[in-house]
């Protein structure tokens, strides 16, 4: 099984340092959902993993994040593609769990649901605790240059071997012709 796991606000989605509190403010990057179209298309599961502290500060309830979600799946199925799985923590940022990225948490439940090794496997996101988390679930970091990519980048501190992307169309690209090949 070909897996694939993005981060959502600033890969996906444009983000927002208020948050992303509802439907109307999820607004996709443009060629992310036409990605995730080819992803799926050429046999990738594409699962989501999340930070979605706005839940845990009490900006907005999960009866929102659903609505959210529902609209990025619609969005995405209407451009020939599909989401198998949304992973998501809802604690804060000073929460002691075990699922907030840059913890592997998030991940490791990917693992389990799906039975497999992350070893290898793309993890797309635009920040430095994506990629952290990623590392430490043994799957492959990938920098986009979206969301806080830049910011990211600029910091200099990344993992070793990090592949870095302009925006999540062009790391589609890529894996589809290396798995193709």
């Amino acid at each position: 099984m070909k897996l694939v796991i993005l981060d959502r606000n600033g890969v996906i989605n444009f983000d927002s340092e208020q948050f992303i509190k509802s439907p109307e403010e999820w607004r996709p990057i443009p060629g992310s959902l036409e990605a995730i179209a080819a992803l799926h298309q050429a046999g990738f599961r594409v699962v989501v993993a999340s930070n979605e502290s706005g839940v845990g500060r009490g900006l907005f309830d999960m009866a929102t994040l659903n609505s959210i979600h529902a609209k990025m799946h619609k969005l995405v199925a209407q451009a020939g593609g599909r989401i198998d799985a949304v992973f998501f923590c809802p604690h804060a940022a000073d929460s002691k769990c075990a699922c907030r990225k840059p913890k592997a948490g998030l991940l490791e439940d990917i693992s389990a649901r799906y039975h497999m090794d992350l070893k290898g496997v793309p993890a797309i996101g635009d920040s430095l605790r994506d990629l952290e988390a990623a590392a430490a679930a043994g799957a492959r970091p990938i920098l986009v240059r979206t969301g806080k990519g830049g910011k990211t980048l600029a910091a200099n501190e990344l993992p070793e071997g990090l592949r870095i992307f302009d925006d999540l169309a062009e790391a589609a690209r890529t894996l589809i012709a290396e798995t193709a090949a």
